[in-house]
């Protein structure tokens, strides 16, 4: 009788001092950019998005946000049988083009609502949130995974879990980090995220 394959490995749980390191690099960094950009800068467009710089910061402030929101659809999700996130996903995929939209404006919009005096205490919120629920999850919570819809970012894996949605918000920052054309952007800080 031939032998069951073996079950593929779960994801290992994410190393949460390193996900708070990684968080507070961001910060860091955000701060720096906000403390030395000039209102000038601030209206300046960015490079390859059609965003000024204050609405691209805005932006990469935002991705932290979205997933303080997700992550109790994605608990929930986990909760449930592997594949009942998928018609979701496939859902959300088909609506890309008006959420592309929405997160356009969106982030035109937050750039106004959200000056650049208050978007450094806003994400040191947000962050502080992230970490307390890092903090307080438990190893088979962070195992626990939904699918998602892969054309509204690069950076989304068909499934990912929990632990692995805490470190989605500080690489959509870095990516988008590259894409500011304030001075102080040219030399950025080191960045090491661990895969």
């Amino acid at each position: 009788m031939p032998q069951a394959p073996d079950p593929p490995p779960e994801p290992a749980v994410p190393d949460r001092a390193a996900v708070r390191a990684e968080m507070e690099q961001a910060r860091q960094e955000f701060r720096r950019l906000l403390d030395g950009a000039t209102a000038a800068d601030l209206r300046r467009p960015s490079d390859g998005t059609k965003w000024t710089n204050q609405q691209l910061l805005f932006h990469m402030l935002f991705g932290y946000l979205v997933v303080r929101a997700l992550l109790p659809l994605t608990r929930l999700f986990g909760r449930l049988p592997g594949g009942a996130s998928a018609p979701f996903a496939r859902l959300l995929d088909r609506v890309r083009w008006p959420f592309h939209l929405v997160n356009y404006l969106g982030s035109c919009a937050g750039a106004r609502l959200i000056p650049p005096a208050l978007m450094g205490s806003t994400l040191d919120t947000v962050i502080g949130a992230l970490e307390g629920h890092l903090d307080r999850g438990t190893d088979t919570g962070l195992h626990r995974s939904m699918h998602y819809p892969m054309t509204w970012d690069p950076l989304f894996a068909s499934t990912m879990t929990l632990g692995e949605l805490y470190r989605y918000p500080t690489r959509h920052f870095w990516r988008h980090r590259q894409q500011l054309t304030l001075p102080e952007a040219v030399q950025p800080a080191g960045l090491h995220l661990r895969d």
